[in-house]
């Protein structure tokens, strides 16, 4: 799994899992911590996210709210916009088209 990025756009590739999810949390948390406005993930080269992964996501998502941000998901690769309807958590997270 890579972030690669600054505090308002964040790219992340590889795979979101139980393996990635500590890392991906730290990193991620540092970026909403520290700026302001949305906190764009853009996920088109994410090869798979398992329930840590999107467990990462939610917290973060919570994380910007408390934060007085927003997080947007950009660029979702069609494997996991299925997983995000599936789990409707696509009715809670901003994605944007």
């Amino acid at each position: 799994m890579q972030i690669e990025g600054d505090h308002a756009e964040l790219v992340v590739g590889g795979r979101l899992d139980v393996r990635s999810a500590a890392d991906a949390r730290m990193a991620l948390h540092r970026a909403v911590d520290a700026g302001q406005g949305d906190l764009v993930l853009d996920l088109e080269h994410l090869d798979s996210c398992d329930a840590t992964g999107l467990g990462v996501i939610m917290g973060v998502h919570r994380r910007a709210g408390r934060c007085g941000r927003r997080l947007v998901l950009r660029a979702v690769p069609p494997h996991v916009q299925r997983v995000l309807v599936a789990t409707r958590l696509h009715r809670i997270l901003t994605i944007a088209p």
